[in-house]
């Protein structure tokens, strides 16, 4: 996932496991757990360029990724 430097961005997460998770997120400073086929909205920024990892907390080792903040 990859988005313009400098913008505030909305981010939709979508849970469609039958069990809860955790979005997290050191980088982007955000926790949220989101309820079995549910979702949640994350705002954020305005960011500077760079990479932005994010993991779901209760399945860590097939739960991650990255956002891509590009000039």
């Amino acid at each position: 996932m990859s988005a313009p430097a400098g913008q505030r961005l909305v981010i939709t997460v979508h849970n469609a496991d039958a069990a809860p998770e955790e979005f997290e997120s050191s980088a982007l400073n955000v926790e949220k757990v989101i309820s079995a086929g549910r979702q949640v909205v994350v705002r954020v920024g305005p960011l500077t360029a760079g990479r932005y990892e994010f993991i779901g907390e209760f399945h860590r080792d097939t739960a991650k990724g990255a956002l891509i903040v590009v000039p």
